[in-house]
């Protein structure tokens, strides 16, 4: 398994067109061979700003970087460009982990 995160940092008041212009966009994620799953989520609040990360998971790392690679990718980030710098405060921070244990829920 391979988790990509990209970290956003916000100004609160940028805060409710950050999340529509995440809510609104076209995902193809799940178009591509190894996609397991995202969330787009909401941090603490912290001197003016809101953290948000964005959490995607791979079955492993060719699958991530095939994504990024992707006509699909293109097309999913054409409008992040345009006017969303404004929006977040420096550069999307990436992190990526490959996972070295998992632990399941036991079925009820």
């Amino acid at each position: 398994m391979y988790l990509a995160m990209n970290r956003f940092t916000v100004p609160l008041e940028h805060a409710a067109e950050f999340e529509d212009m995440w809510l609104s966009r076209e995902s193809r994620l799940n178009e591509l061979p190894g996609f397991v799953s995202f969330h787009m989520l909401k941090g603490p609040e912290e001197e003016g700003t809101i953290l948000y990360a964005s959490h995607t998971v791979w079955q492993d790392e060719d699958s991530f970087r095939a994504w990024t690679r992707s006509e699909q990718f293109r097309a999913s980030h054409a409008r992040a460009g345009g006017g969303g710098a404004k929006l977040f405060t420096g550069a999307p921070r990436f992190e990526g982990f490959r996972a070295i244990q998992h632990i399941a829920a036991e079925p009820a």
